[in-house]
Protein backbone atom coordinates (compact mmCIF):
# COMPACT_ATOMS: atom_id res chain seq x y z
CA UNK A 1 0.00 0.00 0.00
CA UNK A 2 1.11 3.64 -0.75
CA UNK A 3 0.91 5.65 2.25
CA UNK A 4 -1.11 8.42 0.54
CA UNK A 5 -3.14 10.46 3.41
CA UNK A 6 -5.06 12.68 1.68
CA UNK A 7 -6.03 13.01 -2.79
CA UNK A 8 -7.38 16.03 -4.16
CA UNK A 9 -9.37 16.20 -7.60
CA UNK A 10 -9.85 19.85 -8.13
CA UNK A 11 -11.74 20.51 -11.58
CA UNK A 12 -10.23 23.78 -12.64
CA UNK A 13 -7.08 25.29 -12.75
CA UNK A 14 -8.08 28.13 -9.92
CA UNK A 15 -9.47 25.45 -7.79
CA UNK A 16 -6.08 23.97 -7.71
CA UNK A 17 -3.95 26.63 -6.39
CA UNK A 18 -6.23 27.11 -3.61
CA UNK A 19 -6.45 23.57 -2.41
CA UNK A 20 -2.38 24.21 -2.54
CA UNK A 21 -2.77 27.36 -0.79
CA UNK A 22 -5.48 25.62 1.82
CA UNK A 23 -2.72 22.57 1.99
CA UNK A 24 0.97 23.54 1.90
CA UNK A 25 1.85 20.05 2.52
CA UNK A 26 0.47 18.59 -0.18
CA UNK A 27 2.60 17.85 -3.39
CA UNK A 28 1.50 18.54 -6.94
CA UNK A 29 0.41 15.14 -8.71
CA UNK A 30 0.62 14.79 -12.73
CA UNK A 31 1.79 11.49 -14.23
CA UNK A 32 3.23 10.28 -11.00
CA UNK A 33 5.32 8.19 -12.49
CA UNK A 34 8.28 9.75 -10.60
CA UNK A 35 6.48 10.88 -7.51
CA UNK A 36 5.08 6.94 -6.66
CA UNK A 37 8.39 5.41 -6.97
CA UNK A 38 9.48 7.63 -4.47
CA UNK A 39 6.42 6.89 -2.22
CA UNK A 40 7.45 2.87 -2.77
CA UNK A 41 10.77 3.16 -1.58
CA UNK A 42 9.89 5.40 1.55
CA UNK A 43 10.62 8.67 0.94
CA UNK A 44 7.95 9.56 2.78
CA UNK A 45 5.74 8.51 5.82
CA UNK A 46 2.56 9.68 4.21
CA UNK A 47 1.63 11.80 1.30
CA UNK A 48 -1.04 14.34 0.37
CA UNK A 49 -1.30 14.93 -3.36
CA UNK A 50 -3.03 18.00 -5.32
CA UNK A 51 -3.48 15.93 -8.82
CA UNK A 52 -4.12 17.84 -11.85
CA UNK A 53 -5.75 14.37 -13.81
CA UNK A 54 -8.68 16.59 -14.47
CA UNK A 55 -7.34 19.43 -15.65
CA UNK A 56 -7.18 19.47 -19.82
CA UNK A 57 -6.88 23.02 -20.35
CA UNK A 58 -3.32 21.58 -19.53
CA UNK A 59 -2.67 19.05 -21.76
CA UNK A 60 -3.49 21.61 -24.85
CA UNK A 61 -0.40 22.15 -27.72
CA UNK A 62 -1.63 25.09 -29.65
CA UNK A 63 -0.47 28.74 -30.82
CA UNK A 64 -0.67 31.83 -28.55
CA UNK A 65 -2.25 34.86 -30.15
CA UNK A 66 1.49 36.52 -30.66
CA UNK A 67 2.63 33.27 -32.52
CA UNK A 68 4.33 31.05 -29.70
CA UNK A 69 3.64 27.83 -29.53
CA UNK A 70 2.17 26.63 -25.87
CA UNK A 71 2.94 23.45 -24.80
CA UNK A 72 0.67 22.29 -21.87
CA UNK A 73 2.26 21.10 -18.74
CA UNK A 74 0.57 17.71 -18.53
CA UNK A 75 1.06 16.75 -22.12
CA UNK A 76 2.64 13.06 -21.77
CA UNK A 77 5.48 12.01 -23.93
CA UNK A 78 3.13 9.65 -25.82
CA UNK A 79 1.14 13.19 -26.99
CA UNK A 80 4.28 14.99 -27.70
CA UNK A 81 6.00 12.27 -29.48
CA UNK A 82 2.89 12.41 -32.38
CA UNK A 83 1.46 16.03 -32.44
CA UNK A 84 1.80 17.35 -36.08
CA UNK A 85 2.87 20.79 -34.33
CA UNK A 86 5.61 19.56 -32.20
CA UNK A 87 6.85 17.72 -35.27
CA UNK A 88 6.80 20.07 -37.86
CA UNK A 89 8.48 22.77 -35.94
CA UNK A 90 10.18 21.07 -32.96
CA UNK A 91 11.23 17.63 -34.13
CA UNK A 92 14.13 17.56 -31.73
CA UNK A 93 11.59 17.51 -28.82
CA UNK A 94 9.54 14.52 -30.40
CA UNK A 95 12.43 12.75 -30.70
CA UNK A 96 13.48 13.51 -27.20
CA UNK A 97 9.64 12.68 -26.22
CA UNK A 98 10.37 9.34 -28.11
CA UNK A 99 13.33 8.40 -26.48
CA UNK A 100 12.14 8.64 -23.18
CA UNK A 101 11.14 5.13 -20.84
CA UNK A 102 8.79 2.82 -22.89
CA UNK A 103 5.32 3.17 -24.26
CA UNK A 104 3.87 2.55 -20.86
CA UNK A 105 5.53 5.44 -19.18
CA UNK A 106 5.29 7.80 -22.14
CA UNK A 107 1.54 7.43 -21.79
CA UNK A 108 1.53 8.98 -17.93
CA UNK A 109 4.78 10.49 -17.86
CA UNK A 110 3.89 14.45 -18.47
CA UNK A 111 6.89 17.01 -19.79
CA UNK A 112 6.01 19.10 -16.55
CA UNK A 113 6.50 16.49 -14.15
CA UNK A 114 9.76 15.97 -15.89
CA UNK A 115 11.12 19.07 -15.54
CA UNK A 116 9.76 19.79 -12.32
CA UNK A 117 11.49 16.71 -10.97
CA UNK A 118 14.87 18.50 -11.42
CA UNK A 119 16.34 14.94 -12.69
CA UNK A 120 19.22 16.31 -14.22
CA UNK A 121 18.75 13.06 -16.65
CA UNK A 122 15.51 14.77 -17.45
CA UNK A 123 15.23 13.30 -21.37
CA UNK A 124 13.21 16.45 -22.04
CA UNK A 125 15.32 19.00 -20.23
CA UNK A 126 18.02 19.45 -22.70
CA UNK A 127 15.65 20.33 -25.86
CA UNK A 128 13.50 22.19 -23.59
CA UNK A 129 17.27 24.26 -22.50
CA UNK A 130 18.05 24.43 -26.53
CA UNK A 131 15.02 26.14 -27.76
CA UNK A 132 15.15 28.94 -24.82
CA UNK A 133 11.75 27.56 -23.45
CA UNK A 134 10.21 29.95 -21.07
CA UNK A 135 7.99 28.05 -18.01
CA UNK A 136 4.40 29.11 -17.42
CA UNK A 137 3.50 29.03 -13.41
CA UNK A 138 0.57 30.06 -11.87
CA UNK A 139 0.18 30.82 -8.28
CA UNK A 140 -2.27 31.83 -5.89
CA UNK A 141 -0.95 35.54 -5.70
CA UNK A 142 0.50 35.87 -8.71
CA UNK A 143 1.43 34.61 -12.40
CA UNK A 144 5.06 34.39 -13.27
CA UNK A 145 6.99 33.15 -16.41
CA UNK A 146 11.01 32.41 -16.16
CA UNK A 147 13.46 30.72 -18.63
CA UNK A 148 14.01 27.52 -17.98
CA UNK A 149 18.02 27.98 -17.74
CA UNK A 150 16.82 29.83 -14.51
CA UNK A 151 14.66 27.05 -13.38
CA UNK A 152 17.31 24.29 -11.96
CA UNK A 153 18.68 25.02 -8.85
CA UNK A 154 20.71 21.75 -8.36
CA UNK A 155 20.04 18.08 -8.54
CA UNK A 156 16.34 17.25 -7.69
CA UNK A 157 15.83 21.17 -6.90
CA UNK A 158 13.84 23.46 -9.06
CA UNK A 159 12.71 27.05 -8.28
CA UNK A 160 8.90 27.05 -7.69
CA UNK A 161 7.42 28.94 -5.51
CA UNK A 162 5.22 27.02 -2.74
CA UNK A 163 1.74 26.99 -3.75
CA UNK A 164 2.89 27.52 -7.75
CA UNK A 165 1.88 25.17 -10.47
CA UNK A 166 3.95 24.92 -13.75
CA UNK A 167 0.86 25.45 -16.24
CA UNK A 168 3.12 25.29 -19.54
CA UNK A 169 5.99 26.11 -21.95
CA UNK A 170 6.06 28.90 -24.39
CA UNK A 171 8.54 27.48 -27.31
CA UNK A 172 9.12 30.60 -30.17
CA UNK A 173 8.92 28.82 -33.47
CA UNK A 174 12.37 28.55 -35.71
CA UNK A 175 11.55 29.30 -39.36
CA UNK A 176 14.61 27.55 -41.35
CA UNK A 177 16.98 26.63 -38.54
CA UNK A 178 17.87 22.64 -37.87
CA UNK A 179 17.70 20.36 -34.62
CA UNK A 180 19.26 17.16 -32.89
CA UNK A 181 18.72 15.57 -30.03
CA UNK A 182 21.11 12.42 -28.76
CA UNK A 183 20.35 10.25 -26.01
CA UNK A 184 23.30 8.12 -25.07
CA UNK A 185 22.03 4.98 -22.55
CA UNK A 186 23.47 1.70 -21.76
CA UNK A 187 20.57 0.27 -23.50
CA UNK A 188 18.80 1.32 -26.57
CA UNK A 189 15.90 1.43 -24.94
CA UNK A 190 14.04 1.92 -21.57
CA UNK A 191 17.08 2.65 -19.82
CA UNK A 192 17.80 6.49 -17.94
CA UNK A 193 19.88 8.85 -20.24
CA UNK A 194 23.72 8.49 -19.18
CA UNK A 195 24.09 11.77 -21.25
CA UNK A 196 22.05 13.36 -23.48
CA UNK A 197 22.95 16.62 -26.21
CA UNK A 198 20.88 18.42 -28.24
CA UNK A 199 21.60 21.13 -30.43
CA UNK A 200 19.38 23.90 -32.76
CA UNK A 201 21.36 26.02 -35.46
CA UNK A 202 20.51 28.63 -37.88
CA UNK A 203 22.15 29.09 -40.80
CA UNK A 204 22.52 32.34 -43.65
CA UNK A 205 22.70 31.86 -47.11
CA UNK A 206 26.28 31.50 -47.06
CA UNK A 207 26.33 28.53 -44.56
CA UNK A 208 27.45 30.87 -41.85
CA UNK A 209 25.70 30.06 -38.62
CA UNK A 210 23.89 32.85 -37.39
CA UNK A 211 22.34 31.05 -34.00
CA UNK A 212 24.11 27.56 -32.80
CA UNK A 213 22.47 26.59 -29.30
CA UNK A 214 23.98 23.24 -27.36
CA UNK A 215 22.47 21.74 -24.04
CA UNK A 216 23.69 18.96 -21.79
CA UNK A 217 21.57 16.72 -19.85
CA UNK A 218 23.35 14.41 -17.33
CA UNK A 219 26.46 16.02 -17.71
CA UNK A 220 26.75 18.39 -14.70
CA UNK A 221 23.91 18.66 -11.64
CA UNK A 222 21.64 20.92 -13.57
CA UNK A 223 21.35 20.78 -17.49
CA UNK A 224 23.57 23.33 -18.75
CA UNK A 225 23.89 25.06 -22.10
CA UNK A 226 27.56 25.39 -23.54
CA UNK A 227 27.17 29.38 -24.58
CA UNK A 228 31.09 30.12 -25.03
CA UNK A 229 30.95 26.99 -27.70
CA UNK A 230 27.47 28.59 -28.90
CA UNK A 231 29.08 32.12 -29.18
CA UNK A 232 32.57 31.12 -30.81
CA UNK A 233 30.40 29.42 -33.63
CA UNK A 234 28.37 32.41 -34.91
CA UNK A 235 29.28 33.84 -38.04
CA UNK A 236 31.22 31.12 -39.08
CA UNK A 237 30.98 28.26 -41.21
CA UNK A 238 30.91 24.71 -39.78
CA UNK A 239 34.20 22.30 -40.96
CA UNK A 240 36.21 20.08 -39.01
CA UNK A 241 38.44 22.44 -37.20
CA UNK A 242 35.46 24.50 -35.69
CA UNK A 243 33.50 21.40 -35.13
CA UNK A 244 35.81 20.13 -32.89
CA UNK A 245 36.34 23.34 -31.22
CA UNK A 246 32.65 23.34 -30.62
CA UNK A 247 32.70 19.95 -29.00
CA UNK A 248 36.14 20.41 -26.88
CA UNK A 249 34.48 23.93 -25.53
CA UNK A 250 31.12 21.87 -24.70
CA UNK A 251 33.08 19.43 -22.62
CA UNK A 252 34.72 22.47 -20.91
CA UNK A 253 31.01 24.09 -20.65
CA UNK A 254 29.69 20.51 -18.74
CA UNK A 255 32.61 20.05 -16.47
CA UNK A 256 31.49 16.28 -15.61
CA UNK A 257 32.19 13.88 -12.69
CA UNK A 258 32.37 11.10 -11.73
CA UNK A 259 29.24 9.22 -11.14
CA UNK A 260 27.52 5.43 -10.74
CA UNK A 261 26.91 6.15 -14.19
CA UNK A 262 30.30 6.85 -15.72
CA UNK A 263 33.53 8.18 -14.64
CA UNK A 264 34.36 11.94 -15.34
CA UNK A 265 36.87 10.52 -18.62
CA UNK A 266 34.23 8.37 -19.69
CA UNK A 267 31.75 11.15 -19.99
CA UNK A 268 34.57 13.59 -21.35
CA UNK A 269 34.71 11.20 -24.30
CA UNK A 270 30.95 10.75 -24.76
CA UNK A 271 30.07 14.71 -24.33
CA UNK A 272 32.62 15.12 -27.37
CA UNK A 273 31.36 13.05 -29.60
CA UNK A 274 27.53 13.88 -28.98
CA UNK A 275 28.32 17.78 -29.16
CA UNK A 276 29.90 16.85 -32.69
CA UNK A 277 26.89 14.71 -33.80
CA UNK A 278 24.23 16.82 -32.43
CA UNK A 279 26.01 20.14 -33.86
CA UNK A 280 26.87 18.65 -37.19
CA UNK A 281 23.59 17.30 -37.44
CA UNK A 282 21.54 20.39 -37.16
CA UNK A 283 23.70 22.59 -39.08
CA UNK A 284 23.20 20.73 -42.13
CA UNK A 285 19.14 19.99 -41.25
CA UNK A 286 19.47 24.19 -41.82
CA UNK A 287 21.16 23.60 -45.45
CA UNK A 288 24.67 24.35 -44.06
CA UNK A 289 27.23 23.18 -46.60
CA UNK A 290 30.25 21.24 -44.59
CA UNK A 291 33.49 20.41 -46.33
CA UNK A 292 34.49 17.27 -44.36
CA UNK A 293 37.69 17.71 -46.83
CA UNK A 294 38.54 21.15 -45.18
Amino acid sequence: MYPIKDLWEPGSLDEAVEMLKAHPEAMVLAGGTDLFIKLREGHWDEASFVSLQKLDELRRIDYLPEGDVFLGALATFAQIGKDPLIEKHFPLLKKAALSMGGPQVRNMATLGGNICNGAVSADGAPSMFALDTRLVLKGADSDRVVPITEFYEGPGKVRILPGEILTGFILKELPGYGGEYIKFATRKAMDISMLGCAAVCGVGPDSKITDLRIALGTAAPVPVRCTEAEQMAKGRMLDPVLLDEIAQQAVLAANPRTSWRASMEYRQIVIKELAERAVLTAYRKAGGRYDEEY
